[in-house]
Parts: structure tokens; sequence; C-alpha cells
């Protein structure tokens, strides 16, 4: 089996200030982590291209665009960091990691598709599923992951993709592009209630997502993605499945207050990689969402590259 792993020295050079969790030492701890579990070499690593205005167009108003191209700082600027909201901001350097990262994710498509590989993991960010239609907020930019389903759909001619999110909070982002889109179905849980505050109030029907209390363990996650993911995915049979694979659902991270841990991790990868060789050939595109205690994200980053991987 081959599973690629995209990223770019561009995606480390956007920061919103030293204080902010969204860091660039978020995929240098990843990086760190695989080889010294001594799988990076195992991997097949591909650079990130750089996603092209027309991709974004599929999934963001052209206002959405414009206001993160026109508003990243210059060395002219007399500020550092331009503010989105209160905890998303651009510095000089958002732009290009912005096109890196939902390049990575329409580059790890095509491969996948192709047959080129079988499955892929984009250590990239900024991460996406917060970005909604016409809005950039919760740490995201562009939505990855819709950015390259909506490629999956209709440049490649896919009929049915599925996109399972596991981070701790609500892709409100993914849902808002995809809400009602019959080729598109959505997975999740999350904590509840929590930032962004939505998933719970008029789903739509091809929406699956399982709002859980703080405190939520992986024995409550695992019951949830057999009762409620499994079968509606095996019903559904994706032709292709994206994963917001955000890891700040795990006990070490402050960021929410759910309990998974490593084990976790890697048998919901087993779950996805089960419904992918039974109805989609195998193909899985991975994208990085949350994740912020560095130690606790770079080793389940591991735990889900092994099972992608087939290495354990």
């Amino acid at each position: 089996m081959t599973t690629a792993y995209y990223t770019h020295a561009d995606c480390k050079r956007h920061e919103m200030g030293a204080w902010h969790p969204e860091s660039p030492e978020r995929l240098q701890a990843i990086e760190d982590q695989l080889i010294a579990s001594r799988i990076s070499t195992l991997l097949d690593h591909r650079d990130a291209p750089l996603a092209q205005e027309v991709d974004l167009a599929r999934v963001h108003s052209a206002d959405a665009i414009y206001r993160i191209r026109e508003n990243c700082p210059t060395e002219r600027s007399e500020y550092q960091h331009f503010p989105l909201d209160a905890d998303t901001s651009l510095n000089a350097h958002t732009w290009q990691a912005s096109l890196r990262a939902a390049g990575a994710a329409i580059a790890a498509t095509d491969a996948v598709i192709d047959a080129e590989i079988e499955n892929a993991f984009c250590a990239v960010r900024p991460p996406g599923h917060h970005a909604t239609r016409k809005e950039s907020m919760g740490f995201c930019m562009f939505n990855n992951v819709a950015v390259a389903a909506k490629h999956a759909l209709e440049v490649r001619g896919l009929e049915r993709v599925a996109i399972i999110d596991f981070d701790v909070h609500h892709g409100n982002g993914t849902e808002d592009i995809f809400r009602n889109d019959e080729r598109v179905l959505m997975v999740s849980f999350f904590q509840h209630p929590y930032y962004p505050y939505s998933g719970t109030e008029q789903k739509a029907d091809n929406m699956v997502n399982v709002p859980v209390p703080a405190h939520s363990y992986g024995d409550v996650i695992r019951e949830l993605v057999t009762q409620q993911w499994l079968p509606a995915l095996h019903a559904f049979r994706p032709q292709m499945l994206f994963v917001s694979a955000g890891f700040d659902a795990h006990r070490e991270d402050d960021m929410g207050q759910l309990g998974l841990v490593e084990t976790d991790y890697a048998w919901l990868t087993r779950q996805i990689m089960q419904i992918a060789r039974e109805h989609a050939q195998g193909r899985i595109v991975s994208c990085l969402e949350g994740g912020y205690n560095l130690s606790a994200l770079a080793r389940s980053v591991t735990a889900h590259l092994k099972v992608l991987a087939d290495l354990e």
C-alpha cells in the first residue's frame, strides 16, 4: 500500500502570533514524531502545489477569496497581522500557505483517483473545516476538504463522496457548503455545546452530525460510529472518502474536553478504511484540522498514518 504525505514549507510560514495555538510548530511536531517512530521513510513524501483561484471559487464566494488575497500584510504594512475575527488573522504568508493547503488536498485527490497512491494525508495549515462559503473563521481560511471534494465531483466526475470529520469542533463550514447536496454525505461527532455552537439545528438529510457532551471518552465515540456513521456510509456507498482529521478531541488537548487517545484514532481510521475498501477502491484523502497539544497531536497523527499505510 502506498500512502502519500503532502506538505510544504510555506504552511509553516503562516502564523497568527506567538500566543496562538494554531502554530507552525504543529507541523514540526508531526514530522519529528514520524521520524522518531521510524515510519517517515515509509511514506511517499510530496510537496503541496498551489491551488488556483478557480479551485477555490467552486466552494467560496469571490468576496471570501478577495478578503484573504488582498488583506495579507506586506513589508510596507504598519502591522504584522490583519484580523479577520477575534482568533483568526492573516500574516504576509497566509495567502501562499492557504493555496498550498488547498492545493495539497486537490493534488492528493488526483493522485488517489489516478491510482498513483491508495490514500494520502495532507499535513497542512491553515486548517479549513470552519471556513464557510462566504466567511473565514475559527483559524481557517479556505475549506481544504470541501475544495478537494468539489474537485472530485465537478472536475474528476465522481458521483458520490463522503466527508468524515472527527475534530472536537463541528465542521460548520463544510456543512454550510454541502448542506442538501445529494452527492455528499457528511458524518461527524463534536463536543456540544461548544464552538462554533452549530450542528444541532435544522440538520439536512445528508448530514449525520452527532453532538456529544464534554468528558465523553472513546467508548462513547466508538458506539456512535458503529450505530450511526457506519450504517449511513454503507447505505451511501461513497466512491471516495475525505477526512477532516482534527486531533483536538484527545484527552490531553486543552482546546476541548473530550477523552480520545491514540488507540481511538487508530480504531476510527480502521473503520474509515473498511468503508473505503468496500465501496471506494480504498480511496481516502485525509487533511489535518485541529490538534493543539503538540505531543498528543504528533502521536495521534502517527497512529492515524500507521493504519492508513497498513503499518500495524
